[in-house]
């Protein structure tokens, strides 16, 4: 079967020979229909983010249609359209047992330590593939994982209807962060450097940036060093932080002013099972989110490694089909 792989830091070839997953008794078999890309992917990549072996399969947000089920699996049937919850926590170490199983240290990742999910067909645990109505965009489906993100870190700010909500890095992740904070009635502000980003953002219904120091919720989305530090500076007193975005480098922060201006700051990783998905799938359903006006570069599997190559410059979020359609 076909897969995406990277054989060597920096080189993305597609496999037209990969072998075909095994199906355990608890699994299910996906035939994969889009794959979205984010950045941990061009992490994994560029080698900044080691994986178990090479060559590997890449990819992690993903969706497709059920081909075949294990001997133990009573609620998924061939023919559902499903989306893929890519983290797998163990469920029963004491942080998975609290609930925050976003946290689990045995938490297995697709595409990171577990192969991922750009190939014709992958085998993925039954709990953490989520049914889809058949009337839903594939565009949609797969952006509900990162979405998931988006709304989870929206949660942890709680901006709610009418305040005011400053959302750093319009990057893809930025942009679905603008959508929940949206959606939760937040008047939502974005700044981002690459003018592509503030324009799409602009156009999903963001306010500019006025160079405010007194938002009582900013979020920040970019990874970069310098915008955590404005996080900082631009929280109103006793506003909260939530930080989506990663950077091993260390930041300069005042805590004097933390401490003086009463800010909250909370990190945000991923989204905890089940209930990330099942609020995202509701949020979906329930208001005219449409997730997939983030994706700007649509790219057949053949021409994967142009999309990996080309992602940094696309404004919005780039996705991968194996349905037989071109970009």
């Amino acid at each position: 079967m076909r897969a995406v792989t990277l054989v060597a830091p920096g080189l993305v070839l597609v496999d037209d020979h990969w072998p075909e997953p095994r199906t355990g008794p608890s699994e299910v078999l996906v035939e994969i229909r889009g794959v979205g890309l984010c950045g941990s992917d061009a992490a994994v990549v560029a080698g900044h983010r080691a994986v178990p072996r090479l060559p590997w399969v890449l990819g992690h947000e993903a969706y497709g249609m059920i081909r075949s089920v294990g001997a133990e699996v009573t609620d998924r049937h061939p023919g559902q359209l499903v989306a893929i919850e890519p983290n797998y926590p163990c469920l029963a170490c004491p942080t998975c047992l609290t609930g925050a199983t976003s946290g689990c240290v045995r938490r297995r990742i697709a595409g990171i330590s577990e192969p991922g999910m750009l190939a014709e067909r992958v085998s993925v645990p039954a709990g953490f593939t989520w049914p889809i109505p058949a009337t839903w965009r594939g565009e949609d489906i797969v952006c509900i994982e990162p979405l998931s993100v988006a709304v989870n870190a929206v949660g942890l700010a709680g901006p709610g209807p009418g305040r005011r909500c400053l959302v750093l890095g319009a990057g893809s992740q930025g942009q679905l962060v603008c959508l929940a904070a949206q959606q939760a009635g937040a008047a939502v502000h974005v700044t981002d450097p690459h003018a592509g980003r503030l324009a799409l953002a602009r156009e999903l219904g963001a306010l500019p940036d006025d160079g405010a120091c007194d938002y009582p919720v900013v979020i920040e989305t970019s990874g970069a060093v310098s915008a955590f530090e404005q996080a900082v500076e631009r929280a109103a007193p006793g506003g909260r932080v939530v930080v989506v975005g990663q950077s091993e480098a260390p930041a300069r922060v005042s805590t004097f002013r933390i401490v003086q201006r009463r800010l909250t700051i909370r990190g945000c990783l991923i989204y905890d099972h089940p209930g990330g998905f099942a609020r995202t799938l509701e949020a979906i359903s329930a208001h005219d989110l449409r997730p997939g006006r983030v994706l700007r570069a649509r790219y057949s599997a053949a021409d994967a490694p142009r999309a990996f190559a080309e992602s940094a410059g696309v404004a919005g979020k780039s996705w991968i089909s194996f349905e037989e359609e071109t970009a």
